[in-house]
């Protein structure tokens, strides 16, 4: 089986962070992805994803990225189940693993640092 996501795009507003009741640090940024492939019209469409980070690649986004800077994501998609007002809900997020930052000269950071 084989859960992996490959996304380069640009940060569409300041990456902030936040802090959980348990500790942890997370960001939610979102990338502005360009297709690949032109629409009916002859142009390429923009896909906006929602990218959640943890902790040191959370506390890195924030430090060193801004508002239009391109980055690179390695990760995976997460599912998730809950409920709400009786019904189930779905939710996908990409959870991401290793961040390279191409605006500028910065090295790759993974999760593990």
């Amino acid at each position: 089986m084989l859960n992996n996501v490959i996304l380069v795009g640009r940060l569409v507003k300041e990456p902030t962070i936040q802090e959980t009741e348990n500790g942890y640090k997370k960001s939610y940024i979102t990338l502005a992805v360009t297709r690949t492939f032109k629409n009916q019209d002859g142009e390429y469409e923009t896909d906006f994803i929602s990218v959640l980070l943890w902790n040191k690649l959370a506390e890195h986004i924030c430090e060193y990225c801004k508002k239009g800077d391109i980055i690179g994501i390695k990760g995976i998609i997460e599912t998730s189940r809950y409920e709400k007002d009786g019904e189930t809900k779905y939710s996908t997020d990409i959870v991401a693993q290793k961040v390279t930052f191409l605006s500028s000269k910065k090295e790759p950071i993974s999760e593990e640092e």
